[in-house]
């Protein structure tokens, strides 16, 4: 992504002061466990956009050839502090950000680790950084991949003017994240929907950002196929076509939003009329556009 794109924010420098200078913090003295799952969800369950996929497959060739990268083709000697590969999913809610953050880990035959913020986010102070250390350790001690959901929360720019312990404790999570990226061999996949929070030494960290746009019309049409399971009332009769036609400016979870809605109108009649009707999908689609245009998300809709 082009340089411009992104926050200007301290160097790295101030982010972290000298290297080795963070507190030593040992991973067991905190009390978050963070679990280890197996990938279920494979690169063919993704339902993306050509373009999407081809970025995404670009961002896992360098996580397979990593060795031969940095080892046989010597790019360690322009590049000897990365261990590991770190990757940045990142675009509008719903487009299946997280479900290729596991399809990676299935791809590359390893479990994961889904750590939300709010998982390691404390009101003790000095208990954040501590469990960040630990979901490291964990992914480390599972050779799993790590994946950050919301990543914007932990990856945001220092703060500059420190005026209470709290501060000082979001700065020190900031530095102790930073050098955990930096020591970790493994891979780490960061996703978000705001990534113009991130400070830019942790982008410069993060190998390949791939950008989740919002599906295109011929990717509508496949995700309505999938989001109508065949065991659903009048599913058979539904125009497709009509609905990836008119869905422009939807993302993926939209969609599913809107299956559920109208099923819901469907179950709430006798039999046997319980089925859904096109009319009730494009009701539910225009509901959807309208509250997200509503959010400000409107300048989206009508680029499929």
């Amino acid at each position: 992504m082009p340089p411009g794109n992104w926050p200007v924010t301290a160097p790295d420098h101030d982010l972290r002061g000298t290297r080795g200078a963070e507190p030593a913090i040992e991973p067991e003295t905190s009390s978050v466990d963070f679990a280890i799952r197996v990938a279920r969800r494979a690169m063919a369950d993704l339902i993306i956009p050509g373009t999407v996929r081809q970025r995404l497959e670009n961002a896992i060739r360098l996580v397979e050839n990593h060795d031969v990268l940095f080892d046989t083709w010597n790019l360690r000697s322009i590049d000897p502090h990365r261990q590991g590969v770190a990757v940045n999913l990142y675009g509008p809610p719903g487009t299946g950000k997280t479900l290729a953050a596991e399809a990676i880990a299935a791809h590359l035959g390893r479990p994961f680790i889904d750590v939300n913020y709010a998982e390691i986010e404390s009101r003790y102070v000095g208990d954040t950084p501590k469990n960040i250390v630990r979901c490291f350790a964990a992914a480390r001690d599972a050779r799993a991949v790590l994946v950050f959901n919301e990543a914007d929360s932990i990856l945001g720019a220092r703060l500059s003017s420190v005026t209470q312990s709290a501060d000082h404790s979001v700065n020190v999570s900031r530095a102790v994240m930073l050098t955990q990226l930096d020591d970790f061999a493994g891979t780490v996949v960061f996703t978000s929907n705001f990534p113009k929070n991130y400070d830019t030494a942790f982008v410069r960290r993060i190998l390949a950002h791939v950008r989740f746009d919002l599906p295109d019309v011929a990717t509508r049409r496949r995700l309505w196929e999938k989001l109508l399971p065949a065991e659903l009332p009048g599913a058979a009769d539904i125009d497709l076509d009509r609905l990836a036609d008119v869905s422009a400016g939807l993302a993926g979870g939209d969609l599913v939003n809107v299956v559920l809605a109208a099923a819901g109108r469907a179950v709430s009649r006798p039999e046997p009329e319980r089925s859904v009707r096109l009319e009730e999908m494009l009701d539910e689609i225009a509901l959807v556009q309208s509250a997200k245009a509503d959010v400000g998300q409107g300048p989206e809709l009508g680029h499929g």
